[in-house]
């Protein structure tokens, strides 16, 4: 059974970074994508990216504004994938999920994803 372990997060001032974590086990293949989602208070939860995990290919959602301030990293011996976050803001502030699924693509929604991190809390206020 895959479980994943999130981790980082927290509280930061306006314009700050924060680095997630999220740490996966039992998967049975290579062939398999780590999703990030977050949902802010009162709305839905929101993709971000998804990456494959055999390759390294990432898909940003469609929704997601300013892209360029969410990059995303791998360490495959750890299985773990990291989702650095920089220029942060208010609107930000949301708990933050990973999932997997397999082979991620454009276009890729929640249902997509069987497993999901415990969530992590990210605070952007001054």
């Amino acid at each position: 059974q895959v479980q994943l372990v999130q981790s980082g997060g927290g509280s930061v001032q306006p314009g700050g970074s924060l680095r997630l974590s999220c740490a996966g086990s039992g998967f049975i293949s290579d062939y398999y994508s780590i999703g990030w989602f977050r949902q802010a208070p009162g709305k839905e939860r929101e993709g971000i990216l998804c990456v494959n995990n055999n390759d390294g290919t990432t898909f940003y959602a469609d929704s997601l504004k300013d892209r360029g301030r969410f990059t995303v990293s791998r360490d495959n011996a750890k299985k773990t994938v990291y989702l650095e976050m920089d220029s942060l803001n208010p609107e930000d502030t949301a708990v933050y999920y990973c999932a997997t699924a397999g082979l991620c693509y454009t276009g890729f929604v929640a249902l997509d994803f069987e497993s999901w991190g415990q969530g992590t809390q990210v605070t952007v206020s001054s």
